[in-house]
């Protein structure tokens, strides 16, 4: 891992674990949203919920789509939420500040989200940059157009970078493009028994675990 000069981590479910209860409460507030919004039943909002997660990539996409709904408005509310669920991970903390060269998160969450979740983790002054929906114009992963536009901002060199997520398809455009990338297990995304998973290069279920045994020369 002497190659890499950028470290790019999807932020919920990876660089804190799913047994965080944060974004548990992000998916209460999507259906709540789309119920008032749409004036469906909590059935019916969670099934459209679901629905366009599974078509569109986000949730948000389907609505911004289908109903022509103001993004900033839907981003506002459903990151609302109680980020002291969160605390400080002082060896994340040490890890990062190990890494050599820069490092960025990647998310199809809010800016303001991403900031408050580093925050509390106690790890903002480690990243160089938050690419969050907004800059990927609302185009979530994987569609590969917004890691293309990743990569030019920040002048990344893919070969030289590493990607981590809890959703496996989120790296086919990572792998694509000439990065590593690390499968972060724990969430609720499951490969299909027979689907391609060869563009995630390593699989683990403890990020810091793996950070700490394939890269020595960043423990100090």
């Amino acid at each position: 891992m002497e190659h890499i000069e950028a470290w790019i981590f999807d932020l919920d479910n990876t660089l804190y674990p799913a047994s965080a209860d944060v974004f548990p409460q992000i998916d209460k507030r999507m259906k709540a949203f789309i119920g008032e919004f749409l004036k469906l039943s909590p059935d019916d909002a969670f099934k459209l919920q679901k629905e366009y997660y599974w078509t569109y990539g986000t949730t948000l996409r389907g609505l911004m789509i289908n109903h022509k709904i103001a993004p900033d408005d839907f981003l506002e509310y459903v990151h609302d939420i109680d980020h002291t669920k969160l605390t400080h991970n002082a060896e994340l903390d040490v890890i990062l500040a190990a890494l050599p060269g820069r490092k960025f998160i990647y998310t199809n969450g809010s800016e303001r989200h991403a900031t408050s979740v580093l925050d509390r983790l106690g790890v903002a002054r480690h990243f160089d940059g938050i690419f969050d929906i907004r800059a990927s114009d609302y185009i979530p992963k994987p569609d590969p157009a917004p890691y293309g536009t990743l990569v030019k901002r920040h002048a990344i060199a893919p070969t030289r970078a590493i990607m981590f997520e809890d959703i496996h398809r989120n790296l086919k455009p990572a792998a694509d493009l000439g990065m590593e990338t690390v499968w972060v297990l724990g969430g609720e995304h499951f490969p299909k028994p027979d689907e391609d998973l060869s563009h995630c290069r390593h699989t683990t279920d403890d990020l810091l675990g793996w950070l700490r045994e394939k890269m020595p020369k960043t423990r100090n």
